[in-house]
């Protein structure tokens, strides 16, 4: 269980400082949870962690034991939110040099940025190993994934063929629109959708996030009854871990503390 560590902040701030804010963070936590205020329409995360078994992740999990079984490397591509969420998770359980450690298989994240060095490195950590793809994209239009897609694509094909591509080829994006969407329909593509709903930093819960996780080996069932157990105790009460957490750290930007590290 992770815990929030708050003793440095006292001294800049005091107990009844925090106390104080509590009718402001109650106001704000009901306004979260009756979802209203800027930005309303983006809070489909709110719903996501659950208990219960959906057809959607039998199908994350059923593709995740393919990549595991003829994959070497599986290589997400996406930027900002597209692979923060999975690979902060990924890290969090297997350490961040879990690819020196084992290749269950080995998970690379490409597409957020245009080094030619970083593709050179993955070009090479590719020669000789059998892998998969994994495409997270809203639009298809982003220009660095864009980019690294068009190319992992070109190396799958020359690699397994037009077929054996498509089988290890997975898109997630938009449920009904966008140029990535209307490519994984016209090359067949295996698709996971982002909810219109839920912005990219907050998707490590839906297929964004799951299926990376999956892939490295991660218990994405026991992902998913942690965050509906942490929803529910977090529902409870007005200063709990996160409200405490936010309600310092809007204290101490008020006294000034601008920056974060």
């Amino acid at each position: 269980m992770l815990k929030v560590d708050l003793s440095n902040v006292w001294g800049d701030l005091s107990l009844p400082d925090l106390l104080a804010t509590e009718q402001e963070v109650f106001a704000a936590h009901k306004t979260l949870a009756e979802g209203r205020g800027p930005g309303n329409d983006f809070l489909g995360w709110l719903e996501l962690p659950t208990f219960e078994e959906t057809e959607e992740l039998q199908r994350i999990r059923r593709a995740a034991e393919r990549i595991r079984a003829d994959s070497d490397v599986f290589v997400v591509v996406g930027i900002g939110g597209s692979y923060l969420g999975p690979r902060a998770a990924i890290e969090l359980v297997k350490g961040q040099n879990h690819n020196l450690k084992d290749s269950d298989p080995q998970v690379f994240f490409a597409g957020n940025n245009l080094s030619t060095r970083a593709w050179q490195e993955l070009c090479e950590l590719l020669e000789g190993k059998d892998f998969s793809i994994n495409i997270i994209s809203k639009s298809g239009t982003t220009t660095e994934p864009a980019i690294a897609f068009r190319e992992l694509k070109k190396l799958c094909e020359s690699k397994y063929g037009k077929e054996g591509a498509r089988e290890r080829i997975f898109a997630t994006t938009d449920k009904e629109r966008g140029a990535l969407k209307k490519l994984a329909d016209d090359e067949g593509y295996e698709t996971f959708i982002v909810p219109d709903n839920i912005g990219g930093r907050f998707s490590v819960l839906t297929p964004v996030g799951l299926l990376p996780m999956a892939a490295a080996g991660l218990d994405i069932d026991a992902v998913m009854a942690g965050a509906a157990a942490a929803r529910e105790d977090y529902s409870q009460g007005s200063l709990h871990d996160c409200a405490r957490y936010a309600a310092l750290r809007n204290l101490l930007l008020l006294k000034g503390k601008s920056m974060e590290i």
